[in-house]
């Protein structure tokens, strides 16, 4: 008999433990996994990292009022009540290239092991949470591996070890995991949407030879991304996704997409940019940054970036989904109170042709080219 599915089987984001990517610390004392992992991100500045770890005051006075404290440069301090919620925890650590735990209070997915003698037994008690170490470090080039972990894990001798002093050499091995953790990009043609003021699907139009949604489609793949479209009416195409958040335009499209795979970032483009060409989509992969919510396009002198000319990462879709909560359906509004990558082009190749006359000049000038 098959199980009864009581609730839709939506695709999930790919979330370790208590985050989309973390690593934990354990096998010494607090203070140096804490200094530790200060001194990693020193030297992994161009990532977006935190820090997961319990208190160690042995009082605490509850209090019934939660204190958010801004400080002027933008630093926030938090002290409020609540428990330990893997899914709280998700939401509140999407933002994140990567969380580093202590692994000597919270069990991480992927473990880094620092091998400490005076910690033997510690080691030992949580023997069964090593099962994905990424390499190991040593208090001392002479500390030796624990019998019991040979025994557990007997190619932990072929991992890669350093000592705790090589601090570039650890960075840099944990930006290489970091790196290999780099989402890939796909892309998202919007076509199907209501043109009031042309009268017709944007995508349908001619400019060179074949509808434009076809040629924009082309520009995406040529840069080796899958590609598809975005549609509102349901529709068994391989490469269409349906609107699956009804009447919100581009934002239910953008959100559509990340329903039908959150853990790759979408390229958006719009079907009214014929001026759009592959330079331009080579410089926003080029400068993307996957640490940011999003890597979007501003033309030379306007106030704000082009929403349907992004790539919007995986951390996005919480976030609109959040503004969604709210009541806003405006992707530009999401970005522009974002951390967002912004790459600025010459305003002539990303023109809005959103009237017939519009089109008629479009055309003319392209033709000329």
């Amino acid at each position: 008999m098959s199980k009864h599915q009581k609730h839709t089987n939506l695709e999930k984001r790919n979330n370790d433990n208590f985050a989309p990517n973390e690593i934990s610390f354990l096998g010494t004392n607090c203070g140096t996994i804490s200094d530790l992992v200060s001194k990693i991100s020193q030297r992994l500045t161009s990532y977006k990292l935190a820090y997961f770890d319990a208190s160690h005051s042995e009082e605490i006075k509850k209090s019934n009022l939660s204190q958010f404290v801004f400080h002027a440069q933008g630093n926030l301090q938090i002290e409020t009540t609540g428990k330990i919620n893997k899914f709280q925890q998700r939401l509140d650590f999407a933002q994140f290239d990567s969380v580093f735990i202590n692994g000597n209070h919270y069990e991480g997915l992927k473990q880094i092991l620092i091998l400490d003698i005076a910690k033997e037994a510690s080691v030992l008690k949580r023997l069964e949470q090593l099962d994905c170490i990424q390499f190991v470090i040593k208090l001392t080039k002479d500390t030796p591996y624990f019998s019991f972990l040979e025994e557990k894990y007997p190619n932990i001798k072929h991992l890669k070890c350093y000592t705790i002093d090589q601090v570039d050499q650890i960075a840099n091995h944990i930006g290489n995991l970091l790196q290999k953790r780099t989402p890939p990009v796909k892309g998202l043609v919007l076509v199907g949407g209501k043109s009031i003021r042309m009268g017709q699907d944007k995508g349908s139009l001619d400019y060179f030879g074949k509808p434009q949604k076809e040629v924009a489609k082309e520009l995406l793949e040529k840069h080796h991304l899958e590609t598809f479209y975005g549609v509102q009416n349901a529709s068994d195409k391989k490469n269409d996704i349906s609107d699956k958040f009804l009447d919100l335009g581009p934002f239910g499209a953008i959100c559509s997409a990340f329903q039908k795979d959150p853990n790759s970032a979408w390229f958006v483009l719009a079907t009214d940019l014929p001026f759009l060409n592959d330079e331009t989509i080579q410089l926003l992969l080029t400068h993307r940054n996957p640490s940011k919510v999003a890597t979007a396009i501003k033309g030379k002198g306007k106030d704000f970036v082009e929403p349907l000319i992004t790539i919007y990462e995986p951390k996005a879709y919480p976030i609109l989904l959040q503004y969604l909560a709210q009541g806003y359906s405006c992707p530009r509004k999401m970005l522009i109170n974002s951390e967002v990558e912004i790459v600025e082009v010459d305003t002539y190749f990303i023109q809005n042709i959103n009237t017939p006359a519009e089109f008629e000049i479009a055309k003319r000038e392209l033709n000329k080219l």
